[in-house]
């Protein structure tokens, strides 16, 4: 199963709708690539931490810069936290996890939002048009690792008021791009169950 959300399982409505569909799931990691300036210090650590163990999962803070991707393996919940998705992005195919990611998507629970949500998608042209500057690395292919084709907007509400035009640019894209894009709040997020898409609003 796989997971896009805004900024994690921040609401009631999530955590239920997580507890549901992980009934036989004990291990969960958090990981922290994305953060690529204060990885296990970022200050949402402790609160993701604190909504995977109210589910009763033990769990361990891991990075994909610091130990090979096929570890995640042993975990039955894994959740990428946000941060620069360029930087993620760029984590994920220099360290091999993609074919990783895409067992634990079909076979486990992989939980990414913010930065991650964009990563697992299709692509990162959307975050591009609002946040180009945030690609230090100059990556040219924005390509996501396309564990979906289901696009999402995180922060919606949020960034409406820190973006100029933010809703008119997304608007633009979905029309260039033939496609709808989920808006989430934070609290919201969309399962994907092979082709059943479940969005949980707040």
């Amino acid at each position: 199963m796989l997971v896009l959300c805004s900024n994690g399982l921040s609401s009631e409505n999530i955590l239920k709708a997580m507890d549901k569909r992980i009934k036989n799931c004990s291990t969960a990691a958090v990981v922290v690539t994305a953060d690529n300036e204060y990885k296990e210090e970022n200050y949402h650590v402790n609160r993701v931490v604190g909504e995977l163990e109210s589910l009763n999962l033990y769990v361990d803070i891991l990075d994909l810069d610091k130990i090979p991707a096929k570890n995640l393996l042993k975990y039955d919940v894994v959740e990428f936290i946000g941060g620069n998705p360029f930087y993620l992005l760029n984590s994920i195919r220099e360290h091999n996890a993609i074919d990783v990611l895409k067992i634990i998507a079909d076979t486990k629970v992989l939980i990414g939002w913010s930065a991650a949500a964009f990563v697992f998608g299709p692509t990162l042209e959307l975050v591009n048009i609002y946040s180009a500057d945030m690609n230090f690395l100059g990556l040219k292919d924005l390509s996501g690792i396309k564990l979906t084709a289901v696009e999402v907007l995180p922060h919606y509400e949020k960034f409406l008021k820190r973006f100029d035009r933010f809703e008119e640019k997304c608007q633009i894209y979905e029309k260039e791009h033939s496609v709808k894009v989920i808006r989430l709040n934070d609290g919201e997020g969309v399962f994907i169950e092979g082709s059943a898409i479940d969005v949980c609003h707040v």
